[in-house]
């Protein structure tokens, strides 16, 4: 099976920055459908804070001026992810919404939290 994030005309940094916007964007659509009361609304919120910030904070990445300003960077993208899976975990625990509207969206989560937890292992040891 093809990735569908392979494209031989884009960088790998390209590619996983396309990838972060297409999880901001089924987290801005799974945010949606989170109900309108009390809880939900609080979940919406915070989820969408966590879970639409690693993209533009990989993009400040991407611009850093040194190695420790971009491990810093890919630290706070790696922490809005992580934040992001409790916050998908606590809609999948109080069934708000059915389990199929999770169904791929929390294996996305965890891979991007994989990515950035190896990229973040490779920069600090670059650093020592």
């Amino acid at each position: 099976m093809k990735d569908e994030y392979s494209n031989p005309t884009k960088s790998r940094a390209d590619e996983l920055e396309d990838r972060l916007i297409d999880f901001a964007v089924r987290i801005i659509k799974l945010a949606s459908k989170l109900p309108r009361t009390p809880a939900g609304k609080h979940i919406a919120g915070q989820i969408l804070r966590a879970g639409t910030s690693p993209a533009p904070n990989y993009g400040e990445a991407r611009g850093a001026e040194s190695r420790a300003d971009f491990l810093h960077k890919v630290r706070v993208v790696l922490k809005e992810l992580n934040e992001t899976f409790v916050w998908l975990r606590i809609i999948e625990r109080s069934q708000i919404l059915p389990p199929k509207s999770l169904s791929e969206i929390i294996p996305e989560n965890r891979a991007l939290c994989k990515i950035f937890a190896t990229t973040v292992k490779t920069a600090t040891l670059g650093n020592k």
